[in-house]
């Protein structure tokens, strides 16, 4: 939790989300660590490799996820988000992943939570 009082310690936000897919060809499950930004209660992870990520190919093959930030898991599923039909969405997320960690050259995926689904 980052605080606004100076008097108090600054503690910084989680640097990293732990994003577990299905292997589309071994079934197995993956565990990645990778950097995160949190944008109207979703979470938003970025891919260098675009869609070469095996990570990527994962999810469009099968989108159901199960990721951990700050020592809670969640279920819920990936998708993939179309920067040219997005592009307010798009544009908030990489300002605030260029905020967070001075990067954010890559393609956008959006987890969402099932306890978020309605």
């Amino acid at each position: 939790m980052i605080t606004n009082n100076n008097n108090d310690l600054h503690q910084s936000s989680p640097q990293f989300l732990y994003l577990t897919t299905k292997g589309r060809k071994t079934t197995k499950q993956h565990t990645i660590e990778i950097w995160f930004v949190e944008y109207n209660k979703r979470y938003y992870i970025l891919s260098e490799r675009k869609k070469d990520s095996d990570w990527v190919q994962n999810i469009i093959v099968n989108p159901e996820v199960s990721f951990d930030v700050n020592n809670k898991t969640y279920k819920g599923h990936a998708r993939v988000v179309d920067k040219s039909k997005e592009p307010l969405l798009a544009n908030a997320v990489s300002e605030q992943m260029f905020s967070k960690y001075g990067w954010n050259d890559g393609l956008i995926v959006e987890l969402t939570s099932n306890d978020n689904i309605k």
